[in-house]
């Protein structure tokens, strides 16, 4: 980049928090991951915690619309998916996979993660929630999502933060980095891409 091109729009990311579990550690994650996200002029953070706005769990028959209800519960989550140039999952793993209210907030949505990024934060006991990383890769696939490949993993997560919630672990804080610069580039590329020519589902 030259020094007569401009820099281009900070990068909308959507932190979607999946877990929804009383006493839940996903709040310690996320402001962990706010903060490294809150360093960066690449990018801006808009935390989506399902915990916050909780979306209805029956999806309404095939081809039919949702009702008035149901439409107000979206308006308050899909605008911001719609808006995001990529996303950041924040997901426990439970029973070797991740969270019936992401699945859910995923099975709500389509075209909002249509030709868009996501990076995964994952924590757990000793697999640090990888395996529930890997359920969502395919299923993210599946709407036309790229994922990628350098993944946050948290083992035995609740051991990493002091009493003041802060990050005790190194490895972590590069970790996070090494992810958030990869999805910086894959968000500017498809962003750009997109704007060139539309993404056809």
């Amino acid at each position: 980049m030259n020094a007569n091109t401009p820099n281009p729009a900070p990068l909308r990311v959507a932190v979607l928090v999946g877990s929804t579990r009383e006493g839940r550690f996903a709040p310690v994650v996320t402001q962990w991951i706010k903060g490294h996200l809150d360093q960066r002029a690449d990018m801006s953070a808009d935390v989506v915690d399902l915990a916050e706005t909780p979306l209805p769990t029956v999806l309404p028959a095939f081809g039919q619309p949702p009702a008035t209800a149901i439409t107000e519960a979206l308006a308050l989550v899909s605008p911001r998916l719609a808006a995001a140039d990529a996303f950041v999952f924040i997901t426990p793993e439970y029973n070797h996979s991740y969270p019936a209210s992401l699945k859910n907030a995923i099975d709500w949505h389509n075209e909002e993660w249509h030709a868009k990024p996501i990076g995964f934060v994952s924590y757990g006991g000793v697999s640090g929630g990888l395996r529930a990383v890997e359920h969502l890769r395919v299923v993210m696939a599946e709407l036309n999502a790229t994922t990628i490949r350098n993944t946050v993993s948290l083992h035995n997560g609740w051991g990493l933060f002091d009493d003041e919630q802060r990050m005790t672990e190194p490895a972590s804080d590069a970790a996070v980095k090494v992810m958030l610069d990869q999805l910086a580039w894959w968000a500017l590329a498809l962003r750009d891409a997109k704007a060139e020519r539309p993404y056809a589902a």
